[in-house]
């Protein structure tokens, strides 16, 4: 059992601490806020410790989770890392791409291991996917908002886009050849809505929008590939897979939509709804953390992964701002 100590326990770092209190494998040991209220709060309601000092914190767990604001990310985590200490650090990774590179590098130095908490990776509807063969040659993703004043202090592109970004990083597994971005500022003196179109080196091509002025939520990526197209809706926790097959199938929750007559070649177009896992994302994330501990394996998103996405983002967030 590995004992955790959450640094940030306001709304985001809440659910931290509730999850963690779900999970077999951990045990939320203490927790450490600027609030002192907030913290005697928190700490009386999941019966942990409420630490006032980040040393005498890191000196009674095993793991650090780092839920305080990103442009603090560095400051709490690098103790840590200097420890030699496992981090779980929020998305996006740190403030700049110059402090991330920074946390890489002492974690390098001290074997120190970092997870991200792009918790979108963890979403049934994304997981769902993992035994389907992906090779993705156009996606188009949408994650609109509403307005709320949290979290405005950044471009929408770190505060909603970069969850896409991480994920479309991880499918299409290629370098970024060129990023073409607009942004506009409505309600903030940031870009509120921002749209993107990556190219990648293989040819593949996201065109990516974020906003946080809609009307309601839409969390939603298709991904389009030879002979099938995917379609995830994020916060329905649904995947749908639409695809032209050779002959019939029996598979579960498949259904034949109709055919396609290419002269002595037939192929059926099949709909596949599939099946999600039931984990909790937040609580997936942080067990997959404890796996990657326990058999030595990389993170399902590493610090690398944190930086790339910071990378681009930060890109769109540059060009996004130049239009403005």
């Amino acid at each position: 059992m590995k004992k955790i100590g959450i640094v940030g326990v306001g709304k985001l770092g809440n659910y931290h601490c509730n999850a963690l209190t779900q999970i077999p494998e951990a045990e939320l040991t203490g927790i450490l806020d600027t609030d002192k209220n907030r913290a005697a709060e928190i700490a009386q309601k999941y019966n942990c410790q409420n630490f006032t000092n980040l040393e005498h914190m890191l000196d009674a767990v095993d793991v650090v989770g780092v839920i305080v604001p990103t442009t603090s990310h560095l400051d709490v985590a690098k103790p840590a890392l200097e420890r030699g200490m496992p981090v779980f650090v929020e998305k996006p990774i740190a403030g700049t791409v110059e402090q991330a590179r920074e946390m890489l590098e002492i974690a390098d130095r001290h074997n120190a291991v970092i997870q991200v908490g792009h918790i979108e990776r963890f979403n049934p509807a994304i997981r769902a996917l993992e035994d389907t063969e992906l090779g993705p040659k156009f996606i188009e993703s949408h994650r609109l908002s509403p307005f709320d004043p949290r979290g405005t202090d950044v471009a929408v592109v770190l505060d909603l886009m970069i969850h896409d970004i991480d994920i479309i990083l991880s499918l299409v597994k290629s370098k970024v050849s060129q990023i073409q971005a607009n942004g506009v500022a409505v309600v903030s003196d940031a870009v509120d809505i921002a749209s993107a179109r990556i190219q990648f080196e293989n040819g593949c091509v996201a065109n990516v929008t974020a906003s946080r002025i809609s009307q309601r939520k839409m969390r939603k990526m298709r991904l389009f590939q030879k002979d099938s197209y995917i379609s995830i809706d994020f916060l329905q926790k649904l995947t749908e897979v639409f695809q032209l097959v050779d002959g019939t199938t029996n598979e579960q929750n498949t259904l034949i939509l109709g055919q396609i007559d290419k002269g002595a070649k037939k192929r059926n177009i099949i709909y596949n709804k599939l099946d999600l896992p039931e984990d909790d994302a937040m609580q997936a994330e942080w067990k997959s953390f404890f796996h990657a501990l326990q058999t030595g394996q990389p993170p399902v998103v590493s610090g690398e992964d944190g930086l790339k996405a910071l990378e681009v983002a930060n890109e769109i967030t540059k060009k996004s701002q130049d239009r403005v």
